[in-house]
């Protein structure tokens, strides 16, 4: 962790003297150990004075608290000072006058640093506006960053164990229940617990997360809505399939907790029986894509990752059914996909067409001179200038014998060299391309696109 820089000898250094005593025992004498602590500190400072040291008039004295924590007066207002840049040193009798906890020192420390403050320890060798002070600082700051990785671990240890009783540790909250007001433990919502129930007879009842969705947007149902230890208003979010799902596999409605891919029996109360809860997994099971279905490029999507919905700015995703041997390939708006088709006007397209689209426009390019001028304009804007004009106008027209080269996976790299977007308009029907500059130059560098072997 950086450090302080000190400051010029010539700028005023304002210091702010922090005392603090345990008990408060004597503190109501004529002179108490506090006075001496200030005393021995402004004497100090005033052999400073050719460094432009200054004491403030302020006292920071905490008298009967403790070093083990940070819940001080004193030490609230000296850091918020730090913070609005009223001091530029802080100075000390000892350093376990300022705190006795090193992960506290640390998080001081830190306040310090971020607002140019140092640190002079007077009956020590300790000064931050000095390179040794400096060092000895970063060293014991790699001791306070061991303690807190030493605490984070046992507060992980502590965590699993708790889960694996069963407990509660922590989270936003989920449908169906609030956390005790005493924290630590789910107590059930009773109204949303009826709901939590609906939805899972309702998936049963319709077969399919997408029609449980629209269904929910009707009835005007939300994940949980709660309240935070701030007072916001969090959470209430509109259903979609991904959150469905979520729902639906979260055996927290089991009475159980999981941790770390294993279920444990959970100390809250279940809100879906075991019958109800397997019958919604049996039909999850049944709708679910097999290994031979699975979402991976294997039907050789020429745009996958590329194409998006004009009418609502968000991406679409590659898809496909089978009727009987029949292979039907489409890209579907994720909004449409998630939330239902009424929400998008483009909803799906089918793939085949919107490749062969996009193909034909990079085929036209090189025969259409304004199609050519505005790809090269693209080709400028995006800082290109180093892929003439005729060498891009001849790779383009000679496209297709550089396509009929290549495999299916090969026409599939080359598009996701040539294309960086492509934009479909579900209420237009119109199809934009937006082309990467370095690709259209490596294509005017491929065997046959240049006349060169």
């Amino acid at each position: 962790m950086a450090t302080a820089k000190p400051r010029p000898l010539t700028a005023a250094i304002r210091y702010a003297i922090y005392t603090r005593k345990s008990t408060d025992e004597g503190l109501d004498s004529d002179f108490n150990t506090l006075d001496a602590q200030r005393e021995s500190a402004e004497a100090f400072i005033v052999s400073q004075r050719h460094e432009g040291w200054i004491a403030l008039p302020q006292k920071y004295d905490d008298g009967g608290f403790t070093g083990a924590n940070l819940e001080r007066p004193a030490m609230k207002r000296l850091l918020d000072d730090v913070r609005d840049g009223l001091v530029n040193c802080v100075l000390v009798y000892k350093v376990d006058r300022l705190t006795r906890s090193l992960l506290d020192f640390a998080r001081i420390m830190e306040v310090f640093d971020k607002h140019g403050a140092s640190f002079v320890s007077v009956t020590q060798q300790f000064n931050t506006t000095a390179s040794l002070g400096r060092l000895t600082l970063n060293i014991l700051l790699s001791f306070a960053q061991f303690e807190r990785e030493m605490i984070a671990e046992r507060t992980r240890d502590k965590m699993s164990a708790a889960r694996r009783k069963g407990k509660w540790v922590g989270g936003n909250p989920v449908l169906g229940y609030d956390v005790h007001p005493a924290g630590g433990a789910l107590v059930v919502n009773d109204a949303e617990a009826a709901r939590v129930r609906a939805i899972f007879a309702l998936y049963l009842e319709l077969g399919s997360l997408l029609p449980v969705v629209n269904v929910l947007d009707k009835r005007g149902w939300t994940l949980k809505r709660w309240t935070t230890r701030d007072g916001r208003i969090a959470g209430g979010r509109p259903f979609t399939r991904p959150r469905l799902h979520l729902i639906l596999t979260n055996v927290i409605y089991l009475g159980q907790v999981r941790h770390r891919g294993d279920v444990y029996p959970g100390e809250h109360q279940a809100i879906v029986d075991r019958e109800l809860w397997d019958n919604v997994h049996a039909q999850l099971k049944a709708n679910a894509p097999d290994s031979t279905r699975s979402l991976r490029n294997k039907y050789g999507a020429l745009l996958k990752g590329v194409v998006r919905c004009a009418s609502c700015n968000v991406g679409m995703v590659h898809t496909y059914t089978q009727k009987d041997t029949k292979l039907y390939r489409y890209y579907v708006c994720i909004k449409a996909h998630q939330r239902g088709w009424a929400q998008c006007p483009t909803r799906s397209v089918s793939a085949p067409e919107l490749e062969q689209a996009v193909v034909e426009q990079i085929r036209g390019i090189g025969r259409n001179p304004m199609l050519l001028s505005a790809v090269m304009r693209q080709l400028k804007e995006s800082g290109s200038e180093d892929a003439p004009r005729e060498d891009v106008a001849r790779a383009l027209r000679e496209f297709d014998d550089v396509w009929a080269q290549l495999s299916p996976r090969e026409q599939e790299r080359l598009i996701k060299t040539l294309v960086e977007t492509v934009s479909c308009g579900g209420r237009t029907g119109t199809v934009t391309v937006g082309f990467r500059s370095a690709g259209v130059k490596q294509l005017c560098l491929l065997p046959g696109s240049n006349g060169h072997e």
